[in-house]
């Protein structure tokens, strides 16, 4: 078994003071017995304006938010997946929404980069336009850990139950979902939807979010759960900083998939 860590923050426009919050939590999850750990969208950055994440974006292989993340998984001997992070690209008013995944020696082995870009009106007046301002990704990326085969998601793909069976198709037995879910959609669907396609999959959730009130006067709904192959929340955190740790059993998962075979009972694949 291995024990595996959400980290849930409510992150600000400032990269230094997030990255030393990070540290925190971090520090705290691996005390906690965490092996591999998750932090949530934007972890480095909630900008106030969109120049802002311009102006902290990275090239890939390098900057200080990519520093930090390999150093952490390097200095704590844990495999952790760096939420979100702003990588550059060709255009010059876009980023990827990216998420890296570092081994247990600090090595990036793994990225993928968000693929459903959150462009909604919601009926409390809220708007969001993830596609002025984020590049979406194609690629699909599962990886093995010593978690198990790890399908990784960002956020808003949680609604696209297609990419999940992808990740299935490929080996996945857990899934990480760095998010920043909003207040207003989060305490509607949230719940339901993690432990959805973990049910579905029979596979475990670790579902690390944005959770509280941000400078830029946006409020996440937070709820960082751990969910199990048979959809019971294992851990969670209502609100507020902090992190849920709980373990993730691969024989306990094949059970569960030998037990109800709902994969193989599948009829329609594309």
């Amino acid at each position: 078994m291995t024990r595996v860590a959400a980290i849930q923050m409510a992150s600000g426009p400032i990269v230094a003071t997030n990255l030393t919050e990070a540290e925190r939590l971090i520090k705290a999850a691996v005390g906690a017995g965490a092996q591999m750990l998750v932090l949530p969208e934007n972890f480095a950055i909630m900008p106030m304006k969109d120049a802002d994440r311009l102006a902290a974006a990275e090239k890939e292989g390098q900057g200080p938010i990519q520093e930090f993340l390999a150093a952490q998984a390097r200095l704590h001997r844990v495999w952790l997946v760096g939420g979100t992070i702003p990588l550059a690209t060709k255009l010059a008013d876009k980023v990827r929404a990216a998420c890296l995944l570092f081994d247990d020696r600090g090595e990036r082995v793994a990225r993928y980069d968000k693929m459903h870009l959150f462009d909604v009106s919601l009926d409390n007046g809220e708007q969001y336009h993830e596609s002025k301002n984020f590049e979406r990704g194609d690629d699909v990326v599962v990886v093995d850990t010593p978690c198990g085969r790890l399908g990784l998601t960002v956020c808003y793909d949680l609604r696209f139950p297609e990419l999940f069976r992808r990740l299935l198709d490929k080996g996945a037995e857990i899934f990480s979902v760095p998010s920043a879910f909003t207040a207003h959609t989060g305490k509607a669907h949230w719940e339901i939807l993690v432990r959805a396609r973990a049910i579905e999959n029979l596979a475990y959730v670790v579902a690390a979010a944005q959770g509280g009130y941000h400078a830029s006067g946006r409020e996440t709904h937070g709820d960082s759960m751990i969910v199990s192959p048979w959809g019971e929340v294992l851990s969670r955190l209502p609100r507020g900083p902090g992190y849920v740790v709980a373990e993730c059993d691969r024989t306990r998962l094949q059970g569960v998939r030998t037990s109800l075979p709902s994969i193989q009972h599948r009829r329609l694949r594309a």
